[in-house]
């Protein structure tokens, strides 16, 4: 055999192993897909433990384990405004075993709130399906003067720069729903940040501060008596406070703000499973007992397509950026 002939045969020999290479490792994906789940799934929750996002996220993976034959665990990396979690969560192998439970902040908000974000909402993401929100509720103390919305807004015209609300911290949910508020009805409130959602509603609870847009974490408070709700921002009136009116109804158009939250996946995770984990939540988020688990804390829940989560996370996005340039704050 010529020199020649030996290196077209070599070349051959490599490329029929290149191409069975290929082959093998192509049906053993297809075989990992067709088998998925085999073993258990991890879910990350860029937030600490005991909130409504780690709470929603027990609720669904609990459900959704049972479904899927394989058990959940859930890891809370909290920081940043859920930027720590959710940057690991984008660099986690896509393979179905790595997923992220989204909330606004992250997904949403903080692409305009901060100067540098280490992932992109977007393009480092899939989305699989849009779980649940909880919306902002306006509250005052019990004993507050204020039992409408107009009664705030007269309070606030009449004496600018002299009532405060209360939040979780620069740019939290709380700070930004409020920032709605106020523009919508044209007043000037002064914020007060807290370290926290828990320290906010306490000095609201005492009387230390006048009004709060808070999360459903304002519900105990309002049940025992301690604070008093006077608005809801959500286009439909919450079942948790059938008696407490919309924004909307009480004249002040456009004022929506909720914590939402979904499951997404790290960019890359194949489409079978991107559509198998959607079915299969969708099949939870149906569920009478996730409805009545959800109703505790005046949950509304959601469903539909991978699609329907990408374009709302768009819209979303779109719309907080006006909100935050109001706000005129920008984090590092």
């Amino acid at each position: 055999m010529t020199m020649k002939k030996l290196h077209a045969c070599m070349r051959s020999c490599l490329m029929t192993a290149v191409l069975l290479g290929a082959h093998a490792a192509a049906s053993a994906d297809d075989a990992a897909v067709k088998n998925y789940p085999s073993q258990p799934i991890k879910l990350m929750v860029p937030w600490p433990a005991g909130g409504g996002v780690d709470t929603t996220a027990r609720i669904v993976s609990e459900l959704l384990g049972h479904r899927l034959g394989q058990p959940f665990v859930v890891d809370n990396r909290a920081g940043a405004g859920g930027n720590i979690g959710t940057e690991l969560a984008a660099r986690q192998k896509p393979d179905g075993y790595n997923l992220l439970m989204s909330s606004i902040s992250p997904n949403a908000v903080n692409i305009s709130l901060y100067s540098k974000l280490g992932f992109d909402p977007v393009k480092d993401f899939e989305p699989i399906v849009y779980v649940s929100a909880v919306p902002n509720i306006l509250v005052v103390p019990a004993n507050s003067p204020f039992k409408t919305v107009k009664d705030v807004i007269d309070a606030a015209r009449a004496n600018p720069g002299k009532l405060n609300y209360g939040s979780g911290g620069i740019g939290s949910s709380q700070h930004l729903a409020a920032v709605q508020f106020a523009a919508a009805a044209k007043i000037d409130i002064v914020h007060v940040p807290y370290k926290g959602t828990a320290p906010a509603e306490a000095d609201l609870a005492a009387g230390h501060v006048s009004l709060m847009l808070d999360t459903t974490t304002c519900l105990p408070f309002i049940a025992g008596g301690r604070m008093r709700a006077l608005a809801v921002a959500s286009k439909m009136r919450n079942p948790a406070l059938p008696d407490v009116p919309t924004f909307d109804e009480v004249g002040l158009k456009g004022v929506y703000a909720s914590s939402w939250y979904g499951l997404s996946a790290p960019a890359g995770t194949p489409r079978p499973i991107i559509d198998k984990l959607n079915a299969e939540a969708n099949a939870v988020l149906k569920s009478p007992e996730l409805h009545k688990r959800m109703a505790a804390f005046g949950a509304e829940v959601g469903g539909g397509t991978p699609e329907d989560f990408g374009r709302f996370m768009a819209s979303e996005t779109k719309r907080y950026a006006e909100i935050v340039r109001i706000s005129g704050v920008k984090l590092d």
